[in-house]
């Protein structure tokens, strides 16, 4: 898939699909490349454009909200994440942590319970290019824990109501030094989730609200944007010993 941008308008496209807005129409060619400039019947030029990860956050199905790009740079930032490793990971949703995962050359395996949902998982996995390092499975985790003990993960994403039950099981789920990262939209979840972090023995575990504000710069000054607190939710972090 490619993007093809005119000003402030994208749209994603693969290869030999068609384009049709006031703008003209255009087919993209089937030997597309990021760079060319296509141009529609009555002239009017796009711009193509590899997608990368916040694109896809823009272009992918959504089935709720989905986490936002400053919640997961802290995860990988947070548990170094990294090529070659596996992630288990549950409440697949949008499946948006889960491409950016898988685009970093991580192996996921991803649950999400409502069938629908996950269905437009795989797809939007299709759509960023991971489909052979991201696994979509449907049903919850907690279901699938005594067949998941041997795997011994390198990290445990949790996006789920029921995360403090899947953490009290998570020495059993990591390998040694790995790391748990749970994020929730509630501060109730959230403390939750640190008793069973500690309950579990669980180590060196913090918990951050993640916040991120805009700034606005014009003539009379420069400060930050006064649309919204730009709050998201909160991330709880925990390694095996």
């Amino acid at each position: 898939m490619i993007l093809l941008v005119h000003g402030d308008r994208e749209y994603l496209r693969g290869p030999g699909e068609e384009l049709h807005t006031d703008l003209g129409m255009l087919t993209v060619p089937e030997d597309v490349e990021p760079g060319q400039t296509l141009e529609t019947h009555i002239g009017e030029p796009f711009l193509v454009r590899e997608p990368r990860g916040p694109d896809l956050f823009n272009h992918f199905e959504r089935t709720g909200a989905p986490m936002m790009p400053r919640d997961i740079g802290l995860i990988v930032g947070h548990t170094g994440i990294a090529a070659g490793e596996h992630v288990l990971d549950a409440g697949t949703g949008t499946g948006v942590l889960s491409a950016y995962l898988g685009r970093l050359g991580v192996e996921v395996t991803t649950f999400e319970r409502n069938a629908d949902f996950a269905d437009v998982a795989r797809e939007n996995m299709r759509l960023a290019g991971v489909e052979d390092r991201v696994d979509v499975r449907t049903g919850d985790i907690t279901d699938e824990l005594d067949d998941l003990r041997e795997a011994d993960f390198d990290v445990l994403t949790l996006d789920t109501e029921n995360a403090p039950e899947v953490v009290r099981e998570a020495p059993d789920l990591l390998v040694t030094g790995g790391y748990v990262a749970v994020y929730s939209p509630f501060v109730e979840g959230t403390r939750d989730t640190v008793e069973a972090a500690r309950e579990a023995g669980l180590s060196d575990v913090e918990t951050f609200e993640t916040i991120q504000r805009h700034m606005d710069f014009g003539e009379r000054g420069s400060r930050p944007s006064t649309a919204g607190v730009g709050h998201t939710g909160y991330l709880v972090f925990a390694r095996n010993e």
